[in-house]
């Protein structure tokens, strides 16, 4: 069994761990785009023409199913993957937990991108499932950025910068960026109030890992020995894990993943200069979100 992960940067690494949990038997390729991030602040059209050419440097690897780890691409660029690789590999998306975390009722936080919150993507969503729950939706200011350089300080300020814009009653929060499920537990310290339940985290690792093995029409198996491969496309080119990811839990489960302290994270090596073609062909959180068409 192989699987295929795509983003710009380490997001995906949440999803990554996920497949890596319920299946340690199969290979992964995890496909990055170092060249082209963030994808963020790009057009939908640019970011659209990154992300196809990151899902085809996966697809010559010829995985069963890819995953895409990383909500801006899924809300831009999915009908343009699927209709690029369906239905020879199975395209499963990323949505945020908006419909479980209502589900659960309220009242509940979302913490997504600025560009994210306040979006009409966002926006529908929330009209769709949270109907009658109070939502407040969280800019997190250069969390992601921080997440993805593994910058210990930068986390810590962005975190707590957007614990402070959320309402002291909050129960759930709906972590609505891939890059925040790394920071999870920093996340849910900076959130949780004295005297209060404990607080409920949503993400869409756990989700999209279980719905990339339903379209493969496999079953979880935990205790399968641990022999799945590893491949690492950065912008089209074989590499390595990229020094930050080894900074969490999530990369260190990974073949190859050494522990390192956060401080000693820092630097990109691994990430070659280089551009695509235009056209180039080359278990937490509980989450139950997923595009699942």
């Amino acid at each position: 069994m192989k699987i295929a992960l795509m983003d710009s940067g380490i997001g995906l690494l949440a999803a990554t761990a996920a497949v890596r949990r319920l299946r340690p038997d199969a290979d992964l390729v995890l496909s990055l785009d170092p060249d082209g991030m963030p994808w963020g602040p790009r057009t939908p059209e640019d970011l659209t023409e990154r992300a196809l050419a990151v899902a085809e440097a996966a697809a010559a690897h010829r995985p069963g199913a890819l995953i895409v780890g990383c909500n801006t691409a899924s809300v831009h660029a999915l009908p343009a993957l699927r209709a690029r690789l369906e239905p020879g590999v199975p395209v499963i998306g990323t949505v945020p937990a908006i419909k479980p975390a209502a589900a659960g009722g309220g009242p509940l936080a979302i913490w997504a991108t600025p560009a994210t919150t306040g979006s009409p993507y966002q926006r529908n969503l929330i009209a769709e499932f949270a109907n009658g729950v109070t939502v407040t939706e969280v800019p997190c200011h250069g969390l992601a950025e921080a997440v993805e350089h593994a910058d210990e300080a930068a986390i810590d300020g962005a975190v707590a910068a957007a614990a402070a814009l959320t309402p002291n009653d909050v129960t759930t929060v709906v972590l609505g960026c891939t890059h925040y499920e790394l920071v999870a537990e920093r996340i849910r310290a900076a959130v949780q109030q004295p005297g209060f339940p404990p607080l409920v985290l949503h993400g869409s690792a756990g989700a999209v890992a279980a719905q990339a093995l339903r379209r493969l029409g496999a079953q979880p198996a935990p205790g399968a020995p641990a022999t799945g491969t590893l491949t690492v496309l950065l912008s089209g080119r074989e590499g390595a894990l990229v020094a930050p990811a080894l900074a969490y839990e999530e990369g260190r489960l990974l073949p190859g993943g050494q522990p390192r302290r956060m401080t000693e994270s820092r630097e990109t090596g691994g990430w070659g200069p280089g551009s695509f073609g235009r056209r180039s062909h080359a278990a937490r959180l509980g989450a139950r979100a997923v595009e699942h068409e």
